[in-house]
């Protein structure tokens, strides 16, 4: 009875754009990031600095025998350190190292690396260590994007993952594992967490890429999607 009053003196495009802000602020979780200056899903689950459609793609890869190779720290090195086999990431700023090492669980590594070449370099691993994804989103983009090659796991039989973040503005990046990596690019835009714009998220694939989507079912429904199957 009331919803069918409130219908009749609200227009139904406002109630519309109305329930698009509720899905964005509360669904998503965006207005509590925004209150808290975290990156956190909608139950306080910490996420990455992702575009959300990037992000729940990623959410139903299965990625639990897989070694990510983190470049930037933070919300993000829990969310893959929950995901994943194990997790190495590669923080520039002391304090900011200081406070996610605070919260590193037993599959996670934090290395501390200087504002130089010596950041991507990774001195001290070792040229065997391989891993299956690597995450492009702190300082030195281009540089990272130029090595990425000598760290991935070229020997899985499903493939390999590259993820550049804000991709919108490091487009010489891109283009850089496009053309010299021949690797599949998937822009992710639209809004994430804490932010009031909108980006990009690009996720870049090996031409035999097979990583297996959780209870084997892709697509899944995105959040707040109406729940149907039409074929």
């Amino acid at each position: 009875m009331i919803k069918a009053i409130v219908r009749k003196i609200i227009p139904e495009r406002y109630i519309k754009q109305f329930m698009n802000f509720k899905i964005l602020a509360s669904n998503y979780g965006q207005y509590e990031s925004i209150k808290q200056s975290a990156c956190i899903d909608n139950e306080g689950n910490k996420i990455p600095w992702y575009t959300y459609p990037a992000i729940e793609y990623l959410n139903n890869i299965n990625f639990k025998d897989k070694r990510i190779l983190e470049f930037g720290s933070g919300n993000s090195s829990e969310y893959w350190a929950v995901r994943s086999l194990d997790v190495i990431s590669v923080e520039h700023d002391k304090e900011w190292y200081q406070k996610v090492k605070e919260d590193i669980t037993s599959n996670q590594r934090l290395l501390l690396k200087k504002d130089d070449e010596t950041y991507e370099r990774l001195d001290g691993l070792g040229s065997n260590v391989k891993f299956d994804v690597i995450i492009i989103d702190a300082i030195r983009r281009f540089e990272c994007a130029k090595i990425v090659e000598n760290y991935l796991n070229k020997e899985a039989e499903d493939g390999y993952m590259v993820i550049l973040d804000n991709s919108d503005w490091y487009k010489n990046s891109a283009e850089y594992l496009r053309r010299e990596l021949d690797l599949i690019e998937i822009d992710f835009h639209g809004f994430g967490p804490i932010n009031n714009y909108t980006w990009t998220t690009s996720v870049f694939f090996s031409r035999n890429f097979k990583f297996k989507p959780i209870n084997n079912l892709q697509p899944v429904f995105s959040n707040a999607a109406i729940i149907q199957s039409a074929d």
